[in-house]
């Protein structure tokens, strides 16, 4: 180990000392098997689940919320959760949730049907508030909640909507949150966090680590380790040492260039295939990017292949689709604009561009692992061949998100990891109002109009044409430049048993524990 790293690694260790004895001064053990500590490459935006959109906030939130339905440990299937069981009217309209009796809030309070009611009014049109980014996208269909006893709740819907119960398994918006916190935290407990789920909130030291105990009056099976920290470590390397020092118990956000330096120090690297999306997004409202001519000159300059070969080293696959290859819709019909350096050399000198002004990431993403700085330089690399300058602006993921709501930029750097295995959580996203979903501010009558018909179809190949016709949309357009589909990577100390990282991104920590 260099002396670089031998320092950063004494750092690292004197902060585990301090989480640790912080940690002891709640009441928690000083036995290392009673803490599982995971560290992430930045800071939640928060910890209401109807307030954020955002990864880092969901690896925390899925481990003290709990939604009516949750996914299967292994894939998006739907399985009971809160509700525990369901019907759906023959019409498509009601649907009927008969809830888990004797359920409580971890602020002793009781999860029933006035609770379920609540959460949802909180996020339906006319309550819910512009910072509640994905309240539209889960309960914007529904016109009515009944609470018609303690624990039967009916839901109704003004059309058919296919993704809607999948919707409801999902981390964001869906998660029940106890009434009462929201009362007495003004509808925000992004810091104040209540939830049914098997851990409870301790603290949370911003930039540094947010810390969680065991729920001991939990419903369900109780959590297998006392208690559990989120380290945030934004260096890349840094994470690395931190695992591999035994300083942490799980890393995510890391690259292919460490995973011989992670696999040579004893620990596991876990690599299954990602449910999402990385790409390169045109802002359709900027006076350069507003061309679709020169949203297709620009994507013509970037070979996507070989960009993806030398960026990821095989722990990504090039993207002609927005759709995962497993994701219903998928279409192998769907071909980006072909990569032709002279082609956009062309077009963009006769359209007079020569610069354009990029914003982008500081840190890793599930969808990109090698961070959005070192994927919009390999960008900036492939448009300098052309004639074209990118001036490139970096900040880190909360002010990113600003940046990008904002919508001063010409090119942004983004992603998805889909929430719920359904096409239509990938396609949306483009027709979504809310800028920091839609992040290209794409607005197209035909597309709207395909994603309609795409929600009220039913399962089957005639909904999986509509999404290729969707697919082939954004294609004609050039709206986004799709990069690569990613391995979810991550990794683990032998130490930590059961432990699994879940396609939707998220990593749900009750069933694992520690050796030692």
């Amino acid at each position: 180990m260099n002396t670089v790293k031998k320092v950063l690694a004494v750092v690292l260790a004197a902060a585990l000392l301090c989480l640790t004895l912080t940690a002891c001064a709640q009441g928690a053990s000083n036995d290392p098997k009673d803490t599982l500590i995971f560290a992430q490459g930045a800071d939640p935006r928060g910890l209401d689940p109807a307030l954020v959109d955002d990864g880092e906030s969901s690896k925390v939130i899925v481990n003290i919320y709990e939604g009516l339905i949750k996914y299967a440990k292994d894939s998006t299937k739907l399985e009971p959760c809160l509700a525990e069981s369901w019907t759906v009217s023959d019409d498509g309209l009601t649907y009927t949730f008969k809830l888990r009796q004797g359920v409580k809030f971890q602020d002793g309070t009781d999860f029933n049907a006035d609770a379920v009611k609540f959460n949802i009014e909180r996020q339906m049109k006319g309550n819910a508030t512009e910072d509640m980014p994905y309240a539209d996208f889960v309960y914007g269909y529904v016109t009515k909640v009944e609470a018609k006893d303690a624990n039967t709740v009916v839901i109704t819907l003004k059309d058919k909507c296919t993704p809607f119960l999948y919707n409801l398994a999902m981390s964001m918006a869906a998660p029940m949150v106890s009434p009462e916190a929201l009362k007495k935290n003004n509808n925000n407990v992004n810091e104040a966090p209540v939830g049914t789920g098997p851990y409870k909130f301790v603290r949370w030291d911003k930039e540094q680590s947010i810390v969680l105990t065991r729920n001991d009056n939990y419903w369900g099976e109780k959590a297998k380790t006392k208690n559990v920290i989120f380290r945030i470590i934004k260096d890349n390397s840094a994470r690395v040492v931190a695992l591999n020092n035994g300083e942490v118990d799980m890393i995510d956000g890391i690259d292919a260039t460490v995973v011989d330096e992670i696999t040579k120090a004893g620990n596991t690297v876990d690599q299954p295939d990602g449910m999402n999306i990385n790409y390169m997004a045109y802002n359709t409202q900027s006076s350069i990017c507003g061309k679709p001519e020169v949203r297709k000159a620009l994507s013509q300059a970037i070979n996507v292949p070989e960009l993806v070969k030398s960026l990821y080293q095989g722990y990504a696959t090039p993207a002609d689709t927005i759709l995962p290859s497993f994701v219903p819709g998928f279409s192998k019909d769907i071909k980006q604009v072909a990569y032709d350096e002279a082609a956009s050399k062309a077009a963009l000198a006769q359209a007079g561009v020569t610069t354009v002004h990029v914003i982008t990431y500081s840190n890793p993403r599930p969808y990109n692992p090698a961070t959005g700085k070192a994927l919009a330089e390999a960008v900036q690399g492939y448009l300098s061949k052309v004639g074209v300058t990118c001036n490139i602006e970096v900040f880190d993921w909360t002010t990113y998100k600003q940046k990008v709501k904002a919508g001063d930029f010409d090119i942004c750097f983004y992603g998805w990891t889909g929430d719920n295995g359904d096409p239509d959580n990938f396609m949306s996203l483009l027709s979504d109002k809310d800028p920091s979903m839609n992040v290209s501010r794409y607005d197209n009558a035909a597309y709207l109009d395909l994603i309609a018909k795409g929600k009220a179809a039913a399962e089957g190949a005639d909904r999986d044409a509509i999404y290729a016709q969707l697919e082939q949309n954004q294609v004609d357009n050039s709206v986004w430049l799709p990069i690569s589909h990613s391995k979810l990577l991550s990794a683990y100390r032998p130490v930590v048993q059961g432990y699994y990282y879940h396609v939707t991104g998220n990593i749900f920590l009750s069933g694992m524990s520690k050796t030692k």
